[in-house]
């Protein structure tokens, strides 16, 4: 039966080409577009270079002061103090990567000006975080404790500034008139891991600002690794009750600083504040966003489908008059729009790998790379099944109401 069915709907494509090409083009661009904004999301979001332990962390990125009787606030990054004397106190804590916010540098290598952003961590940052070195090796906390100039540098910047070198370690680059001794070259991470990526990464210890001012605002942010998956939650109740210790700063009535799962700490910096991590307002608007733009193309798709019909009206009177039934000629239907669903999205995958495989050549995010992997197809699989099923049944619900006579009468 499927298979005559497939029969019926390749001679029904074939019959009106040009209904079929408006139809696979809306299919294959609307999935297309939706397939490469999946591999987008599933590069920001599932554990990428060099943040690979995701399951086991917790992310602390704000700071926020509330004066709830005046209705302002104050909000910013954390500060170096913050996490040395009242984080690292916490018993299921592991380990502690801190980092600052990247901060741009001018050098000028060969009469070309070269911006290099450059970041402070402390000594746990390479036990946390599986950055890939090339060549050299991390700084360790005795480095740190002298207050060395040692760098690691990222490979973009090892070819930016020293060129075809083969080994840099041992050399010196320079970042605001300061001379740092290479000690490392790391992979490139991507811009999409935008609080870990830099293209050079020093110890805490030499930054010109005090690190120790006893101020829980500041330019660092901190990734918070529990032994096991289990310790997690653990983790984040004892880091809810630390806060309520925390002396409230003058002027104000509240604050807060949150240590989150990967998501919940995206959506609070986009939608949240420090009460509400605004995951339920990222996921509403995202969710009205991808209905209505697959809205448009199936109410497109329906209106097509339902020309379709009206001009087959006297080969469904015909059917009807040899006995077929109203959930026969439905079924039929629907699986003929399945197929064509299928086809567009065929057609839109293979739309897809050439678009994310442009779309990396062109280094578009700095050294972001997409892929097309099972999460994007499972997605792609889901919309396809939408497109089919909503564009089919009201069509397919029409078809089934022709009367008879009036059927046979349209030629």
């Amino acid at each position: 039966m499927l298979k005559n069915y497939f029969k019926i709907a390749i001679a029904v494509l074939k019959r009106r080409k040009f209904f079929t090409f408006v139809s696979l083009f809306g299919i294959s661009f609307t999935l297309t577009i939706l397939m490469v904004t999946t591999a987008f999301m599933d590069k920001v979001l599932s554990p990428d270079y060099p943040d690979l332990k995701r399951e086991r962390s917790l992310y602390v990125s704000s700071m926020e002061y509330k004066n709830t009787k005046e209705g302002w606030m104050n909000r910013s990054d954390v500060s170096f103090y913050f996490f040395s004397h009242y984080v690292s106190t916490l018993k299921n804590v592991d380990k502690m990567a801190i980092s600052s916010n990247p901060k741009a540098s001018n050098a000028y290598v060969n009469n070309k000006k070269i911006v290099i952003a450059y970041k402070y961590t402390n000594a746990d940052y390479w036990n946390v975080l599986e950055y890939r070195f090339l060549a050299g090796k991390p700084f360790s906390q005795k480095e740190i404790d002298n207050a060395d100039k040692v760098a690691v540098i990222s490979e973009e910047t090892r070819k930016a500034y020293f060129g075809d070198a083969s080994n840099v370690i041992g050399r010196y680059i320079s970042a605001d008139n300061v001379n740092y001794r290479v000690i490392g070259v790391v992979a490139n991470v991507s811009k999409t891991v935008n609080s870990l990526s830099g293209d050079m990464y020093l110890p805490y210890t030499v930054s010109t600002s005090d690190y120790n001012k006893p101020d829980l605002m500041g330019p660092y942010n901190a990734v918070l690794l529990a032994k096991s998956k289990a310790d997690v939650p653990k983790m984040q109740k004892e880091f809810q009750q630390m806060m309520r210790r925390v002396p409230i700063p003058k002027d104000f009535d509240r604050v807060y600083s949150n240590a989150d799962p990967f998501f919940s700490s995206m959506t609070r910096r986009i939608a949240g504040d420090g009460a509400n991590n605004g995951k339920t307002r990222v996921v509403t608007i995202m969710s009205i966003f991808v209905l209505l733009f697959l809205l448009l193309p199936t109410i497109n798709l329906v209106n097509i489908n339902v020309t379709r019909i009206m001009e087959r009206s006297s080969e469904i009177g015909v059917r009807k008059a040899f006995g077929a039934s109203s959930k026969t000629l439905v079924y039929q239907f629907i699986v003929e729009n399945m197929i064509l669903t299928f086809l567009g999205g065929i057609i839109g995958i293979i739309l897809s790998l050439l678009a994310i495989y442009l779309i990396n050549g062109a280094n578009v995010i700095s050294n972001m790379r997409l892929s097309m992997n099972l999460t994007v197809l499972f997605y792609s699989f889901i919309a396809c099944v939408f497109f089919g099923l909503i564009s089919g049944v009201y069509p397919a619900w029409r078809m089934s109401k022709l009367n008879v006579v009036k059927a046979l009468k349209t030629q």
